[in-house]
C-alpha cells in the first residue's frame, strides 16, 4: 500500500469529489468515481439509484473510460458527501472488488487507510476473490 499523492492524483480526487458536490442527490446520486485512463485522461461515473436498482459509480467511470476508448484504466477512487457538505474517499462495496479489476485488471484504487489515502490493489481488495467450480459456458 502507497499513501504518496501526486499532482496527477490529487487531479483524479478532486474530480470525483466536484463531481460528487455538483450532483450529490441523496436520492438518486450518493458517490461519484474519477477513473484515469493510460492516456491521462479523466472519466467521471455517477452512482445511479432508483427503488428496485442501484448501479455504482465505479461501474459508470469504467464503462465512459472504455466509451471514451480507453484500452487501459490505470486507476479509480470514488467519493461521497458527508453531512457538513465536505467529501470523503470511499472503499469500494463487494461488487466493485470483483467488477473493476475484472475490467480494468492491474488498476490501482485509491481507498480510505484509515483517515488517509491510500493507493491498493485488486489483491489488497479482495484477497480471496470469488472463483467458480467449474465453466458452464
Amino acid at each position: 500500500m502507497n499513501s504518496s499523492l501526486d499532482d496527477d492524483d490529487r487531479r483524479l480526487l478532486a474530480a470525483a469529489s466536484d463531481l460528487i458536490i455538483r450532483a450529490h442527490d441523496a436520492n438518486l446520486h450518493r458517490v461519484a468515481a474519477a477513473a484515469r485512463g493510460a492516456s491521462g485522461a479523466i472519466y467521471l461515473g455517477l452512482s445511479l439509484r432508483t427503488p428496485r436498482e442501484s448501479v455504482c459509480a465505479e461501474s459508470t467511470a469504467l464503462a465512459n473510460a472504455r466509451i471514451g476508448g480507453e484500452q487501459e484504466i490505470e486507476a479509480i477512487v470514488s467519493v461521497g458527501l458527508r453531512d457538513d457538505g465536505t467529501t470523503v474517499i470511499l472503499n469500494p462495496c463487494g461488487v466493485c472488488r470483483e467488477v473493476v479489476p475484472a475490467i480494468a485488471p492491474g488498476i490501482r484504487t485509491l481507498a480510505d487507510g484509515g483517515g488517509h489515502p491510500v493507493w491498493v490493489t485488486a489483491a489488497d481488495l479482495l484477497p480471496m476473490p470469488w472463483v467458480r467450480a467449474r465453466t458452464y459456458d
